[in-house]
Parts: structure tokens; sequence; C-alpha cells
């Protein structure tokens, strides 16, 4: 039931954004943004219902979600901790810190630990390549990361 009604409120939500910006395929990339920023991540039941609004295939619409990395098809936890994985922030002991962070955090790199409170992602360049290595933590900017730096992340994340 819970899953019907939550394709009535995906139903709706395209409706309103075609009844607003139109049904042309350029529509596409801003309809899943939407959707995304509205629930949080593009259920795949969304697919079929996004495609039939656009007028394109399910593959179309299958095939952006899964190309582009900041779509999610899973809903995130409560905190998203991203890392880079750059060049820049991998020479300078990213992927220590990568290390380091899975296991302090208890997830691995692009996973949700299991009670929701954390997801742990990939990032691939932050644009602060001389102060890194850098990580994203709810949105905000995180550089210098060290073994300091993940501890205070990890208490920020389980409060």
């Amino acid at each position: 039931m819970q899953s019907h009604e939550a394709s009535v409120d995906m139903k709706r939500l395209i409706e309103d954004w075609v009844h607003l910006h139109g049904r042309t395929r350029d529509q596409l990339l801003p309809l899943l943004h939407a959707i995304q920023e509205e629930v949080g991540f593009i259920d795949d039941a969304a697919v079929p219902l996004i495609a039939q609004a656009l007028n394109l295939s399910r593959a179309d619409v299958h095939g952006v979600v899964t190309f582009y990395h900041d779509f999610r098809r899973m809903p995130a936890g409560r905190h998203v901790v991203k890392l880079c994985r750059a060049e820049s922030c991998q020479a300078r002991g990213g992927a220590a810190i990568e290390v380091a962070a899975a296991q302090r955090l208890g997830v691995p790199m692009g996973a949700t630990r299991r009670d929701g409170q954390v997801t742990l992602e990939p990032v691939y360049c932050l644009g602060l390549c001389a102060v890194g290595p850098n990580a994203l933590v709810d949105g905000r900017p995180v550089a210098r990361i060290d073994a300091a730096a993940i501890e205070r992340i990890a208490q920020e994340v389980a409060a």
C-alpha cells in the first residue's frame, strides 16, 4: 500500500512539473533534479511515469538516472559524507583517509549504514585541491581531512 501511495504522489509531482515546464525531452534532467530534491532519490518505479510524461523510452530515462552519479536510486542516510577521490586528494593520502573514514563511520564507501544514520560516497573533485584531502559533510566542505577530522565528522553524524 505504501508504494502505491508513493506512486500517486510521484505521479502528481511529475504531472505538476510537466504542467509548468512542458513535456519536452530537455526537461528530463531538471525533472529528475526536482524529484530528487523533493523525494531524496529517484525510485525505479518513477522511471516509467517520467518516460510517459516526457514521451521518452524507459531506457532513455533509466540511462540518464544511472549515468549521473548525483542521482540516487535509494534513499540516503540522515547524514551524507562525500570523500574526494580526485588525484590531488589521493596524492595527499586520500586512500588512507577513505579506509579510516569507512572504518570509523561503520559503513563501506558507496553505502548507507544499516541504521540509516550515514551514507558514505565518493565525489570527484570539490575544487579545494590545495587543501586536500577533502570531504563534503551534509553539503558543507571540510578541508585537510586527517584522523582528527574523521573523528569530528563521526561525532557530528552520530548526533
